[in-house]
């Protein structure tokens, strides 16, 4: 029996029609990267003739950001989009359409986030823009009811303010008279900012009278103390109206000293005049997530956890009818070993669209309401939004390894469709990469996959970049990263080579558990067997000239590398990796992610130090970068801080890089060139083809 197989290597996104040409010109650059447009948003009219959606602009010298609309014809082959709703200077994102085909966005154009309008006739011309909202709060999303009568607005907002934002920010952190800050309950701070106490992520709904907002609004948030959206990452996919407007369906978890270790959030239901808040997940102590509604108002959909405190547990679609108890919900895809990403009703209310990682790509799947079977829908790639139209086509946004996000459309016949190609003249100008996946027998006898990425028509010996994902439940699959691209890396001349090791997701919740309180076991012994089987498929690979890079629990992995595969790596890169997992455990904010993964907080744990990193300084020896921003509070960036001056200490060879402005990730235009040049820079001085051993 063979231990790995060959897969091939052929471009992995599939496409009827036109997916992206590149022609043999020149590598991709870092400032490619930070300057390729990005597709943010879409929304379909409801005639279901045009397309919206929001692009992301970078200017190359300052690297200064903006997005604008553009209105895409889904009637005409290969339609040009036109460039619509853009001010200068300004922002405009996240489109919306009314029952009425108007057009409703957010945008900056004012000096802060409000609601905008715009009417667009038959034959695809815009006409005026309008600000259709005047509020006191920025507005961070809105969702429109289903008549178009009503709509409901979320922002930043004092829990003690009864409108959309007050004088009073209601930071009770601030007692006075000088600058410090009380706190008497965590969260203290969460993820990149300290916590206002008092101020919450609130949902008010409002009337629309002739395209503006009307009135001062109803909270909906009842007695209910919490975030919703749910912080920081939840947004509209939380939030959704009831079909014939009297009421609206939203996420949250309880803000109370036991949130930090929470992960238990809710599905309420609201009626718009702020008398009536209801808890329809209150059997579950777990996640609830993800509420949609079918169109007759028939049926809730939404996904849900099992087990309490564990944020990577399986996403299973629930569904409940109106006027049920919550114990006589079905668990629709129970038998479907997958976690769900996204719900989106079909028109015929018969199926619902999900999106989940599936084998290091991310597709749309049909789950058939009826029976729970589910069909997969569209080829490799990382599917985002989707949208079921009526002639059973539908509409999403995908991205892959080799490209950016663009547009697709899938026939109910299954042809797909590239719809855009924002990127089209710049991709033109760059070289494609050829892309490898492979697996091979890793930890426990068990299948484990990998990829291999390496320029396209390279000869000679490449180097290795050996990338290690983070999370750890996550994966390196085929999708685009502005954060660690493998396509801008494998273009300095590397082969980039990337394992989903025991703890990825995409491969069955058993496999995503294998982790817990393993964390330098399993992962570390397929790590060890996937370079070894990239070795022996791909013998273009310079296995004695390779350096491992990772960010968050990838660095982590570097730290235990240092010190449990000392010999392997000429290099090591860290970005925001936890090094003291007892200093982890005392500071990071999420304390049910770090109490989950290791079995409780530290004085309770079985064997705390068994995977702590610390503890395995005696055997460092590789040349390590440092990376950290100093907002990120999920890793403290003192993570960074001790084991460069561990390495210092020990006179290895070694750098920090700290970005004062970023939190867990670097997000900014010249930041993220900064911190791909360091990267580089490093990478070459280690594994360049003429470096004499010893020699710095």
């Amino acid at each position: 029996m063979t231990k790995f197989s060959r897969i091939s290597t052929a471009a992995l996104l599939v496409t009827a029609l036109t997916a992206p040409t590149f022609a043999s010109a020149r590598p991709m650059t870092v400032e490619d990267l930070a300057t390729l447009k990005r597709m943010g948003s879409v929304a379909v009219s409801p005639d279901e003739k045009w397309a919206v959606y929001d692009v992301t602009e970078t200017e190359p010298e300052s690297h200064e950001r903006s997005s604008a609309l553009y209105l895409l014809d889904l009637n005409t082959p290969d339609a040009v989009p036109s460039r619509i709703a853009d001010q200068a200077g300004k922002s405009e994102h996240s489109p919306a359409y009314a029952p009425d085909g108007s057009l409703y966005y957010l945008s900056d154009a004012s000096g802060s986030e409000q609601l905008w309008h715009a009417v667009i006739a038959p034959g695809g011309t815009v006409g005026e823009t309008v600000q259709a909202s005047d509020l006191k709060a920025d507005i961070s999303g809105f969702k429109i009811s289903h008549s178009g009568g009503k709509i409901a607005l979320w922002g930043d907002i004092a829990r003690d303010c009864p409108t959309f934002g007050c004088e009073d920010d209601g930071n009770k952190a601030e007692p006075g008279p000088g600058t410090g800050r009380e706190y008497d309950e965590l969260f203290i701070r969460h993820w990149s900012s300290w916590e206002t106490p008092g101020n919450y992520s609130r949902i008010f709904a409002f009337d629309l009278a002739d395209g503006k907002v009307a009135g001062d609004g109803t909270a909906l948030d009842g007695n209910l103390v919490g975030d919703s959206p749910s912080k920081p990452f939840g947004g509209g996919e939380e939030i959704t109206w009831v079909p014939g407007e009297d009421g609206v369906f939203f996420t949250l978890r309880t803000a109370d000293r036991n949130e930090p270790k929470s992960t238990n959030l809710d599905i309420y239901g609201a009626m718009v005049n702020g008398k009536e808040t209801v808890n329809f997940t209150g059997q579950n102590k777990a996640t609830d997530t993800l509420p949609a509604f079918s169109s007759d108002g028939e049926w809730l959909a939404w996904a849900a956890m099992e087990r309490p405190g564990y944020e990577a547990d399986r996403l299973v679609v629930k569904l409940r009818k109106q006027g049920s108890d919550e114990d006589e919900a079905i668990a629709l895809t129970k038998d479907w070993d997958r976690s769900v990403g996204s719900i989106v009703w079909t028109p015929d209310n018969k199926h619902l669209i999900v999106t989940a990682q599936e084998v290091l790509d991310h597709p749309a799947f049909a789950v058939e309401v009826e029976t729970g079977k589910v069909t997969r829908l569209t080829p490799g790639g990382n599917v985002g939004s989707t949208i079921p139209l009526q002639d059973g086509s539908l509409i999403y946004t995908m991205n892959s390894l080799q490209a950016p996000t663009d547009l697709y459309r899938r026939s109910a016949d299954g042809t797909i469709t590239q719809l855009t190609n924002i990127n089209g003249p710049e991709l033109t100008e760059i070289d494609k990469v050829n892309i490898q996946r492979f697996d091979f027998v890793g930890a426990d006898g068990e299948q484990v996959w990998g990829q291999i990425i390496k320029p396209q028509g390279a000869t000679g010996k490449l180097p290795m970049a050996f990338l290690v994902h983070g999370g750890p439940q996550g994966s390196f699959g085929n999708s685009w990263s502005t954060r660690w691209n493998p396509k801008v890396m494998a273009a300095q001349g590397y082969a980039a080579v990337a394992i989903d090791f025991h703890g990825s997701v995409g491969y069955g919740q058993d496999f995503t558990d294998s982790i817990n309180q393993d964390w330098g076991g399993k992962p570390l012994e397929d790590l060890k067997l996937g370079y070894a089987a990239a070795l022996e498929i791909d013998p273009q690979i310079d296995g004695e000239r390779s350096c491992a890079l990772g960010g968050s629990y990838g660095g982590y992995m570097m730290n235990w590398i240092a010190g449990n595969w000392p010999d392997r790596f000429d290099c090591l890169i860290n970005h925001a990796g936890v090094f003291d997992l007892r200093a982890m455990a005392l500071s990071t904010e999420e304390l049910w992610f770090d109490q989950w993964d290791h079995g409780g907080n530290w004085w309770s744990r079985p064997n705390p130090e068994k995977w702590n990193p610390v503890n395995k300084i005696a055997n460092w020896k590789t040349p390590t970068l440092f990376i950290h921003g100093e907002k990120d509070f999920r890793i403290p960036y003192t993570q960074s801080i001790m084991p460069f001056t561990v390495s210092q200490e020990m006179e290895i060879p070694s750098k920090l890089l700290i970005f004062p402005d970023e939190n867990h990730w670097v997000l900014k235009g010249k930041n993220s060139v900064q911190w791909y040049r360091t990267v580089f820079d490093w990478m070459g001085r280690w594994t360049a083809a003429d470096r004499q051993e010893g020699t710095d």
